[in-house]
């Protein structure tokens, strides 16, 4: 990432973000919580990217190098910590699952009074004991290094529907199966169906947060009916696509 921003402390505050708006490559001294309560987040760094609906959020590792990206109409609360606060002990960004009681939180937080009041150290006491029991989600898209295989992703991130198989695949960008299947597991750490269905899944939020209709994210993203395309989104999220459309 080029022209990054050093913000020493990482800010506190809601804000709306344009549907595709973005905020450039930037890293602060403090952690980060980074949640769009209407919209879907994308968080990138040179390892991968994460992507958060309105009932997760990415957490931001204090001195991470970052960028972000709104799918859809974003209301996005930023949460600054102090590098001390680290709840999980977490060294890179992790997705978090937001419940009612933390979003309720988050959103008091960003709109209270920045003061130094009783009770604002209390809320930020709260906020802290949630997040150290909010489970941790692997909704994460690594970025490749290997050559092929950065070939290979380019391919199917312009394309998520492609359905062709690795060896086929292989073909294309001048390696075998074999090699690329190794790839996966070496530079990203997961199979090519996992990454291909994390690749997809994190398509079909981006064009939820567009108000897509299902149907047509479901093919678009490379799922052979709409009732496939639930079952794998309600299994990984735990409720249907339509809730990520905008109302």
């Amino acid at each position: 990432m080029k022209n990054i921003r050093h913000e020493p402390v990482a800010p506190t505050r809601a804000q709306w973000l344009a549907p595709g708006a973005a905020i450039d490559a930037h890293r602060h001294d403090d952690h980060q919580i980074v949640y769009a309560s209407r919209g879907v987040l994308a968080i990138t760094t040179d390892a991968g990217s994460w992507i958060a609906p309105a009932t997760r959020a990415i957490w931001v590792p204090a001195g991470t190098v970052h960028a972000h990206q709104a799918h859809g109409r974003l209301q996005l609360h930023l949460i600054g910590l102090p590098a001390t606060d680290n709840p999980h002990g977490l060294d890179e960004p992790t997705v978090l699952t937001v419940g009612p009681l933390l979003r309720e939180l988050i959103l008091a937080y960003t709109r209270t009074p920045h003061d130094g009041s009783p009770e604002r150290r209390r809320l930020r006491a709260v906020l802290l004991d949630q997040l150290r029991v909010s489970p941790q989600l692997p909704l994460y898209l690594p970025a490749p290094t290997a050559p092929p295989l950065k070939a290979l992703c380019e391919i199917l991130h312009t394309n998520p529907a492609d359905h062709r198989t690795l060896a086929t695949l292989g073909k294309q960008v001048g390696a075998s199966d074999r090699t690329l299947s190794r790839l996966f597991k070496t530079d990203l750490g997961m199979t090519f169906p996992q990454w291909r269905t994390q690749l997809r899944l994190y398509h079909a939020l981006a064009l939820l947060a567009d108000n897509t209709k299902v149907t047509t994210v479901a093919h678009a993203c490379g799922w052979s009916s709409a009732s496939a395309f639930i079952d794998v989104f309600r299994r990984t999220f735990g409720h249907t696509p339509g809730t990520h459309q905008p109302q």
